[in-house]
């Protein structure tokens, strides 16, 4: 199983980081996090470093009543949660990369048998975000 769903987009990563948000705010999900890794390297690592890595943005979603789900299923889910989404384009790049974690990793790693319903649910709604950005 892979751990992440990825796509790519011909958007600039600006654009793809709005697009990203609308969709899953169309799905359900909020931000609760989030995480400039570019300018994180650029306060701790310095520019050279940041420079390299590229535009890098990891967005901590949530849908509540998922989320609710889970942890009533299984209090330990908290450690994943929020979902992970990350937008990141590479200096020399073409393309946006967007990813989000696969949430069939929440089954793997539970013992309750209510985490695959919960799983199922965000991988649709994940997965319509990201299929909402290709078109």
């Amino acid at each position: 199983m892979n751990y992440a769903h990825t796509i790519t987009s011909a958007l600039p990563f600006e654009e793809a980081v709005t697009k990203v948000r609308e969709e899953l705010a169309s799905q359900g999900f909020g931000v609760l996090t989030e995480i400039d890794v570019h300018a994180t390297f650029t306060t701790k690592l310095g520019d050279e470093s940041a420079n390299a890595l590229g535009d890098y943005l990891i967005l901590g979603a949530c849908n509540p009543r998922l989320a609710e789900l889970a942890l009533t299923a299984d209090p330990d889910m908290g450690l994943l949660l929020p979902c992970n989404v990350v937008i990141r384009r590479d200096p020399s790049a073409t393309v946006t990369t967007i990813q989000a974690i696969n949430p069939q990793t929440m089954v793997q790693l539970s013992n309750s048998d209510k985490i695959q319903d919960v799983a199922d649910q965000a991988d649709t709604h994940l997965l319509a975000a990201l299929s909402a950005l290709k078109a």
